[in-house]
Protein backbone atom coordinates (compact mmCIF):
# COMPACT_ATOMS: atom_id res chain seq x y z
CA UNK A 1 0.00 0.00 0.00
CA UNK A 2 1.56 2.83 -1.07
CA UNK A 3 1.89 6.49 0.72
CA UNK A 4 -0.59 9.38 0.36
CA UNK A 5 1.67 11.26 -2.05
CA UNK A 6 2.07 7.64 -3.54
CA UNK A 7 -1.39 7.14 -4.73
CA UNK A 8 -1.93 11.09 -5.66
CA UNK A 9 0.61 10.60 -8.39
CA UNK A 10 -0.20 6.97 -9.54
CA UNK A 11 -2.42 8.36 -11.87
CA UNK A 12 0.35 9.79 -13.70
CA UNK A 13 3.83 7.46 -13.21
CA UNK A 14 4.08 4.53 -15.31
CA UNK A 15 3.05 2.35 -13.37
CA UNK A 16 4.78 -1.11 -11.98
CA UNK A 17 6.50 -3.69 -15.25
CA UNK A 18 7.49 -7.08 -15.22
CA UNK A 19 10.38 -9.13 -16.19
CA UNK A 20 10.41 -12.46 -18.58
CA UNK A 21 12.89 -14.01 -16.33
CA UNK A 22 12.81 -17.97 -15.01
CA UNK A 23 14.75 -18.17 -11.58
CA UNK A 24 13.91 -21.33 -9.34
CA UNK A 25 14.11 -20.72 -5.88
CA UNK A 26 16.66 -23.69 -5.57
CA UNK A 27 18.76 -24.49 -8.87
CA UNK A 28 21.95 -25.81 -9.58
CA UNK A 29 23.62 -28.89 -10.38
CA UNK A 30 26.34 -31.80 -9.90
CA UNK A 31 25.96 -34.46 -12.03
CA UNK A 32 27.91 -37.31 -11.04
CA UNK A 33 28.03 -40.42 -13.86
CA UNK A 34 29.96 -42.78 -11.32
CA UNK A 35 26.60 -42.55 -9.42
CA UNK A 36 24.36 -43.04 -12.12
CA UNK A 37 23.52 -39.53 -12.76
CA UNK A 38 22.81 -38.07 -8.86
CA UNK A 39 21.48 -34.94 -9.23
CA UNK A 40 22.21 -32.58 -6.25
CA UNK A 41 19.72 -29.75 -7.50
CA UNK A 42 19.78 -27.46 -4.01
CA UNK A 43 23.24 -26.77 -3.40
CA UNK A 44 23.63 -23.26 -5.50
CA UNK A 45 20.56 -20.78 -6.40
CA UNK A 46 21.34 -20.14 -9.85
CA UNK A 47 19.05 -18.79 -13.07
CA UNK A 48 17.99 -20.73 -15.44
CA UNK A 49 19.73 -21.24 -18.81
CA UNK A 50 19.59 -19.87 -21.91
CA UNK A 51 18.07 -23.43 -23.22
CA UNK A 52 15.40 -22.93 -20.55
CA UNK A 53 14.42 -19.45 -21.71
CA UNK A 54 13.82 -20.96 -25.41
CA UNK A 55 12.68 -24.09 -25.17
CA UNK A 56 10.12 -24.16 -22.45
CA UNK A 57 6.34 -22.22 -23.56
CA UNK A 58 5.84 -19.47 -21.49
CA UNK A 59 2.62 -20.66 -20.87
CA UNK A 60 3.87 -23.86 -19.30
CA UNK A 61 7.20 -21.72 -17.48
CA UNK A 62 5.06 -20.28 -14.49
CA UNK A 63 2.80 -23.48 -13.83
CA UNK A 64 6.23 -25.67 -13.28
CA UNK A 65 7.38 -22.73 -11.26
CA UNK A 66 4.26 -22.34 -9.25
CA UNK A 67 3.86 -25.97 -8.16
CA UNK A 68 7.61 -26.55 -7.48
CA UNK A 69 6.69 -23.62 -4.57
CA UNK A 70 4.23 -26.00 -3.09
CA UNK A 71 6.73 -28.38 -2.06
CA UNK A 72 9.78 -27.32 -0.59
CA UNK A 73 12.89 -28.59 -1.90
CA UNK A 74 11.49 -29.41 -5.26
CA UNK A 75 13.76 -27.75 -7.82
CA UNK A 76 11.43 -26.27 -10.66
CA UNK A 77 13.70 -27.43 -13.62
CA UNK A 78 12.99 -31.29 -12.17
CA UNK A 79 9.27 -30.57 -13.01
CA UNK A 80 10.19 -28.89 -16.46
CA UNK A 81 12.53 -31.61 -17.45
CA UNK A 82 9.65 -34.35 -16.59
CA UNK A 83 7.13 -31.76 -19.11
CA UNK A 84 10.07 -32.02 -21.91
CA UNK A 85 10.30 -35.44 -22.11
CA UNK A 86 6.75 -37.04 -21.43
CA UNK A 87 5.00 -34.55 -23.87
CA UNK A 88 7.62 -31.87 -25.42
CA UNK A 89 5.68 -29.75 -22.55
CA UNK A 90 2.29 -30.34 -23.63
CA UNK A 91 3.62 -30.31 -27.30
CA UNK A 92 3.65 -33.46 -28.60
CA UNK A 93 0.30 -34.31 -31.22
CA UNK A 94 -0.48 -37.93 -29.48
CA UNK A 95 -0.65 -37.79 -25.14
CA UNK A 96 -2.02 -41.20 -24.94
CA UNK A 97 0.68 -43.66 -24.04
CA UNK A 98 0.41 -47.55 -25.09
CA UNK A 99 0.48 -47.96 -21.36
CA UNK A 100 -2.70 -45.38 -20.87
CA UNK A 101 -1.13 -42.55 -19.56
CA UNK A 102 -2.45 -39.05 -20.64
CA UNK A 103 -1.88 -35.56 -20.77
CA UNK A 104 1.17 -33.58 -20.65
CA UNK A 105 2.44 -35.51 -18.04
CA UNK A 106 1.77 -38.59 -18.91
CA UNK A 107 -0.27 -39.70 -15.91
CA UNK A 108 -2.57 -43.03 -15.59
CA UNK A 109 -5.99 -41.71 -14.36
CA UNK A 110 -5.61 -44.14 -11.16
CA UNK A 111 -2.50 -42.32 -10.36
CA UNK A 112 -4.02 -39.14 -10.89
CA UNK A 113 -7.18 -39.38 -8.96
CA UNK A 114 -3.84 -39.63 -6.13
CA UNK A 115 -2.52 -37.04 -6.21
CA UNK A 116 -5.39 -34.74 -7.75
CA UNK A 117 -6.58 -32.59 -5.48
CA UNK A 118 -7.11 -29.80 -3.69
CA UNK A 119 -7.66 -28.23 -7.38
CA UNK A 120 -5.17 -25.61 -8.15
CA UNK A 121 -5.85 -22.52 -8.65
CA UNK A 122 -6.95 -22.13 -12.50
CA UNK A 123 -7.20 -26.01 -12.61
CA UNK A 124 -10.01 -28.01 -14.29
CA UNK A 125 -13.22 -28.66 -11.74
CA UNK A 126 -13.25 -31.52 -11.38
CA UNK A 127 -9.47 -32.22 -12.15
CA UNK A 128 -8.44 -33.93 -14.78
CA UNK A 129 -5.05 -34.90 -15.85
CA UNK A 130 -5.71 -33.49 -19.73
CA UNK A 131 -5.17 -30.05 -17.80
CA UNK A 132 -1.72 -28.54 -17.80
CA UNK A 133 -2.50 -27.15 -14.02
CA UNK A 134 -4.08 -29.85 -12.91
CA UNK A 135 -1.51 -32.35 -14.34
CA UNK A 136 1.62 -30.21 -13.12
CA UNK A 137 0.84 -29.84 -9.58
CA UNK A 138 -0.33 -33.68 -9.30
CA UNK A 139 3.24 -34.22 -10.56
CA UNK A 140 4.80 -31.62 -8.14
CA UNK A 141 2.69 -33.23 -5.38
CA UNK A 142 3.68 -37.12 -6.42
CA UNK A 143 7.40 -36.02 -6.26
CA UNK A 144 6.93 -34.35 -2.98
CA UNK A 145 5.51 -37.64 -1.81
CA UNK A 146 8.24 -39.42 -3.33
CA UNK A 147 11.38 -37.98 -1.87
CA UNK A 148 11.52 -34.24 -2.86
CA UNK A 149 10.44 -32.81 0.22
CA UNK A 150 13.38 -30.76 1.14
CA UNK A 151 15.73 -32.56 -1.32
CA UNK A 152 16.04 -35.27 0.90
CA UNK A 153 15.88 -37.95 -2.26
CA UNK A 154 15.45 -36.27 -5.79
CA UNK A 155 16.75 -39.55 -7.63
CA UNK A 156 14.63 -41.86 -5.67
CA UNK A 157 11.52 -38.71 -6.29
CA UNK A 158 12.02 -39.08 -9.90
CA UNK A 159 12.28 -43.06 -9.86
CA UNK A 160 8.50 -42.92 -8.31
CA UNK A 161 7.71 -41.44 -11.18
CA UNK A 162 8.96 -43.74 -13.66
CA UNK A 163 10.63 -47.00 -12.67
CA UNK A 164 13.45 -46.65 -14.85
CA UNK A 165 16.81 -45.80 -14.17
CA UNK A 166 17.17 -44.39 -17.61
CA UNK A 167 13.93 -42.62 -17.32
CA UNK A 168 15.90 -40.73 -13.95
CA UNK A 169 19.14 -40.27 -15.66
CA UNK A 170 17.66 -38.02 -18.53
CA UNK A 171 15.24 -36.15 -16.27
CA UNK A 172 18.56 -35.20 -14.37
CA UNK A 173 20.49 -34.55 -17.25
CA UNK A 174 17.53 -32.04 -18.68
CA UNK A 175 17.05 -31.11 -15.26
CA UNK A 176 20.82 -29.46 -15.16
CA UNK A 177 20.09 -28.23 -18.57
CA UNK A 178 17.59 -25.98 -17.61
CA UNK A 179 18.89 -24.81 -14.34
CA UNK A 180 22.56 -23.97 -15.66
CA UNK A 181 23.92 -20.71 -14.88
CA UNK A 182 23.99 -18.19 -18.05
CA UNK A 183 26.75 -15.82 -18.05
CA UNK A 184 23.70 -13.57 -19.75
CA UNK A 185 21.55 -13.32 -16.48
CA UNK A 186 22.64 -12.17 -13.19
CA UNK A 187 22.73 -14.97 -10.40
CA UNK A 188 20.34 -14.42 -7.48
CA UNK A 189 22.71 -13.84 -4.38
CA UNK A 190 20.93 -16.09 -2.69
CA UNK A 191 18.14 -18.64 -2.17
CA UNK A 192 15.72 -15.75 -0.72
CA UNK A 193 15.71 -13.66 -3.56
CA UNK A 194 15.52 -16.74 -5.94
CA UNK A 195 12.09 -17.44 -4.06
CA UNK A 196 10.87 -14.25 -4.24
CA UNK A 197 11.77 -13.84 -7.96
CA UNK A 198 9.94 -17.12 -8.76
CA UNK A 199 7.20 -16.09 -7.01
CA UNK A 200 6.91 -12.38 -8.84
CA UNK A 201 7.23 -14.04 -11.83
CA UNK A 202 4.03 -16.49 -11.34
CA UNK A 203 1.88 -13.49 -10.74
CA UNK A 204 2.71 -11.97 -13.94
CA UNK A 205 -1.29 -11.35 -15.70
CA UNK A 206 -2.81 -10.44 -12.19
CA UNK A 207 -4.87 -7.84 -12.12
CA UNK A 208 -3.38 -4.88 -9.90
CA UNK A 209 -5.47 -3.74 -6.57
CA UNK A 210 -4.85 -0.76 -4.61
CA UNK A 211 -4.42 -1.84 -1.09
CA UNK A 212 -3.81 -6.19 -2.53
CA UNK A 213 -1.44 -8.30 -0.84
CA UNK A 214 -2.78 -10.84 -3.12
CA UNK A 215 -4.76 -12.78 -0.48
CA UNK A 216 -8.22 -14.71 -0.95
CA UNK A 217 -8.62 -14.09 -4.62
CA UNK A 218 -7.38 -10.27 -4.13
CA UNK A 219 -5.05 -9.07 -6.79
CA UNK A 220 -2.02 -7.38 -5.54
CA UNK A 221 -0.32 -3.47 -5.37
CA UNK A 222 3.29 -2.40 -5.57
CA UNK A 223 4.01 -3.11 -2.04
CA UNK A 224 1.72 -5.78 -2.00
CA UNK A 225 3.63 -7.93 -4.17
CA UNK A 226 6.94 -7.38 -3.14
CA UNK A 227 6.13 -8.19 0.44
CA UNK A 228 4.35 -11.26 -0.73
CA UNK A 229 7.29 -12.47 -3.07
CA UNK A 230 9.79 -11.62 0.02
CA UNK A 231 7.22 -13.97 2.38
CA UNK A 232 7.21 -16.35 0.06
CA UNK A 233 10.88 -16.53 0.88
CA UNK A 234 9.71 -16.77 4.77
CA UNK A 235 11.22 -12.95 5.09
CA UNK A 236 9.35 -10.06 6.41
CA UNK A 237 9.29 -6.90 4.92
CA UNK A 238 6.93 -3.88 6.23
CA UNK A 239 4.13 -3.00 3.87
CA UNK A 240 4.17 -0.08 2.81
CA UNK A 241 6.53 1.23 -0.29
CA UNK A 242 8.35 3.74 1.75
CA UNK A 243 8.48 1.40 4.69
CA UNK A 244 10.11 -0.94 2.63
CA UNK A 245 12.77 1.07 1.26
CA UNK A 246 13.32 2.67 5.01
CA UNK A 247 13.70 -1.60 6.36
CA UNK A 248 16.06 -3.08 3.78
CA UNK A 249 19.85 -2.72 2.89
CA UNK A 250 20.60 0.45 0.77
CA UNK A 251 23.46 -0.62 -2.26
CA UNK A 252 25.27 2.53 -3.36
CA UNK A 253 24.57 4.20 -6.02
CA UNK A 254 25.93 2.61 -9.70
CA UNK A 255 25.88 -0.67 -7.81
CA UNK A 256 25.17 -3.46 -10.44
CA UNK A 257 21.46 -5.12 -9.19
CA UNK A 258 21.18 -8.71 -8.79
CA UNK A 259 17.59 -10.56 -8.93
CA UNK A 260 15.88 -9.89 -5.73
CA UNK A 261 16.90 -6.59 -5.38
CA UNK A 262 14.07 -3.83 -4.53
CA UNK A 263 13.84 -0.70 -6.99
CA UNK A 264 12.50 2.19 -5.67
CA UNK A 265 10.40 5.28 -7.53
CA UNK A 266 9.55 8.30 -6.35
CA UNK A 267 10.60 12.71 -5.91
CA UNK A 268 13.54 11.45 -3.01
CA UNK A 269 14.05 9.00 -0.83
CA UNK A 270 11.49 9.98 1.74
CA UNK A 271 8.64 10.27 -0.65
CA UNK A 272 8.98 6.37 -2.54
CA UNK A 273 5.97 5.96 -4.68
CA UNK A 274 6.46 3.05 -6.36
CA UNK A 275 8.77 -0.36 -5.95
CA UNK A 276 9.45 -3.27 -8.35
CA UNK A 277 11.36 -6.06 -7.75
CA UNK A 278 14.16 -6.41 -10.22
CA UNK A 279 14.93 -9.67 -12.28
CA UNK A 280 18.29 -9.23 -14.24
CA UNK A 281 18.42 -8.36 -17.66
CA UNK A 282 18.17 -4.50 -16.60
CA UNK A 283 14.06 -5.76 -15.64
CA UNK A 284 11.65 -5.49 -12.48
CA UNK A 285 8.41 -7.35 -12.02
CA UNK A 286 5.77 -4.93 -10.34
CA UNK A 287 2.57 -4.38 -9.55
CA UNK A 288 1.20 -1.42 -12.10
CA UNK A 289 -1.66 1.14 -11.74
CA UNK A 290 -5.27 0.06 -12.14
CA UNK A 291 -6.65 -1.55 -15.49
CA UNK A 292 -3.04 -2.67 -16.01
CA UNK A 293 -2.08 -6.25 -14.25
CA UNK A 294 1.43 -7.53 -13.45
CA UNK A 295 3.85 -6.91 -16.42
CA UNK A 296 7.01 -6.77 -17.62
CA UNK A 297 9.52 -3.75 -18.80
CA UNK A 298 11.83 -1.89 -18.32
CA UNK A 299 13.24 -0.95 -14.61
CA UNK A 300 14.10 2.57 -15.80
CA UNK A 301 10.90 2.78 -17.69
CA UNK A 302 9.54 6.58 -19.02
CA UNK A 303 7.57 8.58 -16.60
CA UNK A 304 9.19 7.13 -13.33
CA UNK A 305 12.18 8.54 -10.87
CA UNK A 306 14.64 5.92 -10.05
CA UNK A 307 15.28 6.60 -6.57
CA UNK A 308 17.64 3.73 -5.48
CA UNK A 309 17.50 -0.08 -4.97
CA UNK A 310 17.87 -2.38 -1.71
CA UNK A 311 18.77 -5.66 -1.21
CA UNK A 312 16.68 -7.15 2.13
CA UNK A 313 18.61 -10.24 2.49
CA UNK A 314 22.66 -10.43 2.15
Amino acid sequence: MESAAARATTAATAGCLAAFILLAAAAGAALSAATGGLLDLLTDDKPASSNALADIPPGMAPLYQQAALTCPGLPWSILAAIGKIETDHGRAANQTSTAGAVGPMQFLPSTFAQYAEPVPPGGAVPPTPWDPVDAVHAAARLLCASGARNGSDIRAAVFAYNHANWYVDKVLVQAREYAGADPLILTAPNRAAATAVVFARSKIGTPYEWGGTGTDGHGYDCSGLTQAAYAAAGIPIPRVAQDQYNATTKLPPGSALLPGDLVFYGTSTTDITHVGLYVGGDQMIEAPRTGIPVRQASYRPPGLSFVGATRPVR
